[in-house]
Order: C-alpha cells, then structure tokens, then sequence
C-alpha cells in the first residue's frame, strides 16, 4: 500500500533548513575544488555517491529494508537522472570557475524552479516571480561576463547544472506526499552510484590518503546537506523558499577568499547584488501571499 501525504507548507522551517543546506554544500564545493586539483572528475562524482550509499548502512542494519520500501521507483529515476547530469556539470564548474561563480551558477537553479513548478506541478505563479526570476537571469549573466564567457564551456556548464539542478528541487518537491527525505537522498545515492561506476571503467585512477579523505568529506557533507536540502523542499515550494540557497554563494566567497584570496570583480558584484534583488522579492512575496 502507497503511503501518501498531502504536502507541507511550512516555508520558515524549509527556509531555515534550507540555509543549514547551503552552508554544508559551500564547504562540500571548497573540498571538490581541493581534490579536483589530482582527481578526475568521473572518480569525484562517483565516490561522492559511493559514500553516500555506505552512509545508509547503519540504517539498514538496524531497521532493515522496511524504512527505505518504495512505490515510486519511476519518480526516483527521473530525479537521479536530472540530479546526476547536474553533479557532473557542477564538479566540472567547481574545478575550471573561480568558487564562488561556480556556486553562484549552481545557485541561480531558484531562478528556474518558479517556472518549473508551475509547469510540472501546477504550483502557483504570478508577475511578482516572473520578475524576480527575470532580474535574477540578469544576475547571472553579469558573472557570467556576456562580453566572453558566457560563451566558452565552462560558462554553459555552469547554466546547465543551474537548470538541471532546478528540475531536481521540484522532483523532490513531487515526491514528498510520499518520499521522505531520507529515502529520496538513499535511491539517488543508489542509482546515481550504479550509473556513475560505468565511466570508472575507463577513469580509474590509483588515490592517496590525502585524496580519499578529501573524496569521504565530499560525500559525507553531499548526502547531509542532500537530506536537509530535500526536507527543506518537501516543506515548502521550491519557488517559495529557493532564495535561500543563494546564501551558498556569500559562505563559497567568503570561504574563497580566506582560502584562496579570490575577489568578485565588479561585473560579479553587480550581477551578485541584483541576484539578492530578486531573492527579496520572492522573501516578500512569500511573506505577502500564504
């Protein structure tokens, strides 16, 4: 028997545990970019999965596989497969963009999740959140420097992780009237590491301590900041409180900028500052509209 929920909206809490998100996944994109400089992108992406699978196993020991039985093994492949596509794109970002760009591109996914939800969901949509996106699109395209790279790969890379980021929030959005958040991060950890071990046969590379440790703090911070992230989504619309994933750009540059003395340019800060624009007039629309 299917259980079912009806879906929470609780937009404070989602708001707060969504912050907590952002935080973790900032210091998750320092360890990537610490590694990415002697490991493979493929062995990045596939031992951030690996781990999070092993994460679940003190859960299956003691409980069994009762917790983690599923009726929606169709929604968690379309959800791996957008999430997936856009880890590859984000790990590659991280490794060849300063930080905090990389975070910023991964982080205009709100931008896009409005329109999404809308559309797959049926989730409400107004003027007020069409402009926000709009004025946040502009932000984006600041950082991304439209008079050069917004035309060189790393630049798409960038926006591809965005929008493939943006279809993965609502999936989780979708499932959470039956998914906990636990039980959505486990299949995606599942999958994703079944379907990132195929490039490992022709990518396998010979790791040090150092990068293993490097490599289990990817995924140990991946799967805790994933299991926040998706409780977040499932108790709030992601169009409502995705804002607050921006604050990952404000901890990846400050952390960039102790670490490796990265500064925005003005070009950044500008698309920065109108990015944070758009975020208060989602923040004031979910304030406004209940």
């Amino acid at each position: 028997m299917k259980e079912t929920t009806t879906r929470s909206v609780r937009p404070l809490h989602g708001a707060a545990l969504l912050t907590l998100s952002a935080l973790l996944f900032a210091l998750m994109g320092v360890l990537i970019r610490e590694a990415s400089s002697s490991v493979n992108n493929e062995s990045v992406v596939f031992f951030r999965n690996l781990i999070g699978v092993l994460f679940f196993l003190p859960l299956l020991l003691f409980k069994g596989l009762a917790p983690l039985r599923t009726t929606r093994l169709k929604s968690h492949l379309w959800r791996t497969t957008y999430g997936l596509a856009a880890m590859y794109c984000f790990f590659y970002a991280i490794a060849h963009l300063p930080l905090a760009d990389a975070m910023l591109f991964t982080y205009s996914a709100p931008l896009f999740t409005p329109l999404i939800a809308w559309w797959w969901l049926k989730e409400p949509l107004n003027a007020r959140m069409l402009l926000a996106s709009l004025i946040g699109l502009v932000g984006v395209l600041l950082v991304a420097k439209p008079s050069g790279a917004l035309l060189q790969g790393q630049a798409l890379v960038g926006l591809a992780a965005s929008i493939l980021a943006a279809f993965a929030f609502v999936s989780i959005r979708e499932m959470s009237d039956s998914e906990p958040a636990f039980r959505m991060v486990f299949y995606f950890a599942l999958f994703s590491t079944l379907l990132s071990a195929i490039p490992m046969t022709w990518a396998w590379q010979p790791l040090q301590a150092q990068q293993l440790w490097l490599l289990l703090g990817v995924g140990l911070l991946a799967t805790v900041s994933q299991i926040i992230m998706s409780k977040a989504y499932s108790l709030a619309p992601p169009g409502r409180i995705g804002p607050f994933a921006y604050l990952a750009i404000v901890f990846a540059g400050l952390i960039a900028w102790w670490r490796w003395g990265e500064t925005p340019d003005s070009s950044s800060l500008l698309g920065a500052a109108l990015i944070f624009t758009a975020s208060l007039l989602s923040l004031w629309r979910s304030r406004t509209t209940r």
